[in-house]
């Protein structure tokens, strides 16, 4: 099976399970590190993303994939996390979770001279950004611009 269709079964799985509960699936990831393979499960929620949440959907995946040893034929390790305070937004609704909120966005090309924003998350429709600068100046820009978005760390 390709990694891709893994990670998307294993979302799948995930998605059914925590639809019950406040916890997030964040980000599935199957990668060969050296000569090891990691199964690797971001979690979140709003109140912050415990040990015994961690331990609870590893126990609910390593359980189902015994059910499906078809899916992934190497050994393997798994790691269920939190994804970190400045984790890149991966999907539609990681923008979402975060409007209102002040974000840092690195563009593939410069853009009035400059490829890193920095700016409140105001809008995200149709694979477009709209953020509120500093001096309240308002820029739309097009999900094909950007490179990364993720929530700035105010210290």
């Amino acid at each position: 099976m390709k990694r891709k269709e893994l990670e998307e079964r294993i979302e799948a799985l995930m998605e059914e399970y925590l639809k019950t509960d406040e916890t997030d699936l964040v980000d599935v990831e199957f990668v060969k590190e050296g000569p090891n393979h990691y199964l690797r499960i971001y979690i979140d929620k709003p109140s912050g993303v415990t040990i015994d949440d961690c331990e609870r959907v590893s126990r609910y995946v390593d359980e189902r994939l015994d059910q499906h040893d078809e899916w992934i034929q190497v050994a393997y390790y798994l790691e269920v996390s939190s994804p970190g305070l400045d984790r890149p937004f991966k999907k539609e609704k990681d923008y979402h979770r975060n409007i209102g909120n002040l974000v840092e966005v690195k563009l593939y090309q410069n853009l009035n001279g400059t490829k890193h924003i920095r700016g409140t998350l105001k809008e995200y429709q149709d694979d477009t950004l709209t953020l509120i600068l500093d001096n309240q100046e308002e820029i739309m820009l097009e999900h094909k611009q950007i490179a990364l978005v993720k929530p700035a760390i105010i210290f």
